[in-house]
């Protein structure tokens, strides 16, 4: 709970408004005050970030492209290139450094910075933030918004209350107002289910959170719950980590049809395998578990997988082991809408646990 004995970490939280769609716009002049979605438009595909014009008729990330047609007929979609992205994110992650060393990247586009203590010896982070925010304004034309705190929960749901370009501090003598008058679906974690089951024991606000035990939380909400009843009350003493390991690495392709046909699920297959060895090797990080993930074409997830005592690092033998795994499905299954190779138990993360490696 803030009192004014604590010394608070100062935590910013930096999230890049509608990424993906506002370097779209940036690098195509034509674009620009139109309504664009990155990714794909047909019959399954699925929007990636939608800019500001569409997101006025309702349009959003992860809406297929059906739906997006119906809510804005004048849509504009982009095929994303995330090389392009990915190039831009590095520029970001760079002007970071200039101000902290303490980056925690949680995707291309959003990273939490520790400026407690910082390269300028800048004793105020609001002041920071507005450098870093101009910083990415002047040197990639793109904006951003950033939420200051002094903890990463309350700065990352700062970041998101005055898009775009914007950004709110929220002091630890505020936290706790701030929190209990929040709803509780804006708190991070709070998915729409499980909104609706803190709606139906009449939990709305951060207020009504406070209401119940920490026991009774836990019963309802497992962990999660716990992390619930802390945060309420102002509680995150998470560090924002400068190095976070990979857990797995993987690939999957979304078809266009559903196929059946053994050969062209191999052929298919075939191509993830190539794609998904090449990942591999750029990231010099293979791993010891392969899992095969499939959806079928009535949407449901099959998974399966196969441990081997050793990194494997053949195409070959990545080959071998998705065959074995594909063939166990087909007698259940014949017809997929999707298909996906991923590698885990990896060398990077067996490393920095003090393992031994296994070649």
């Amino acid at each position: 709970m803030p009192d004014s004995e604590t010394k608070y970490r100062k935590i910013i939280h930096i999230d890049m408004d509608a990424f993906f769609a506002s370097v779209e716009q940036r690098d195509n002049p034509e674009l620009r005050g139109k309504p664009i979605a990155v990714g794909g438009g047909g019959k399954r595909g699925v929007t990636t970030t939608a800019s500001y014009e569409a997101r006025k008729f309702g349009v959003g990330s992860a809406m297929p492209g059906y739906k997006v047609r119906e809510l804005c007929p004048q849509i504009i979609f982009v095929p994303p290139r995330f090389d392009a992205y990915k190039e831009v994110s590095l520029q970001i992650r760079e002007i970071f450094s200039r101000y902290t060393d303490l980056i925690e990247p949680l995707s291309f586009d959003e990273a939490f910075l520790d400026v407690t203590e910082n390269k300028v010896n800048e004793a105020i982070a609001t002041d920071l933030a507005m450098r870093i925010k101009n910083d990415i304004k002047e040197e990639t034309q793109l904006t951003c918004s950033a939420g200051v705190s002094y903890c990463k929960f309350i700065a990352k749901i700062a970041s998101d209350m005055n898009k775009p370009d914007g950004i709110t501090v929220i002091k630890p003598s505020q936290a706790l107002v701030f929190l209990e008058q929040l709803p509780v679906k804006k708190f991070f974690g709070v998915g729409k289910v499980t909104a609706r089951k803190m709606e139906a024991m009449g939990i709305h606000t951060g207020v009504d959170l406070k209401q119940y035990s920490k026991l009774e939380l836990a019963q309802n909400f497992g962990k999660t719950g716990r992390f619930f009843y802390d945060i309420v009350r102002g509680i995150d003493n998470r560090p924002v980590k400068a190095e976070r390991v990979r857990k797995s690495i993987g690939i999957e392709t979304t078809l266009n049809n559903d196929i059946e046909e053994h050969h062209e699920i191999v052929e298919v297959l075939d191509k993830i395998i190539e794609k998904f060895h090449q990942r591999l090797t750029k990231a010099e990080n293979f791993g010891r578990t392969l899992t095969l993930k499939l959806k079928t074409k009535d949407f449901k997830t099959i998974t399966r997988s196969k441990s081997e005592d050793y990194y494997i690092l053949e195409k070959s033998k990545i080959r071998e082991i998705a065959y074995q795994l594909l063939e166990q499905v087909l007698g259940e299954h014949k017809a997929f809408r999707l298909i996906g190779l991923t590698a885990s138990k990896l060398q990077s993360e067996e490393e920095e646990d003090g393992q031994i490696s296994l070649f």
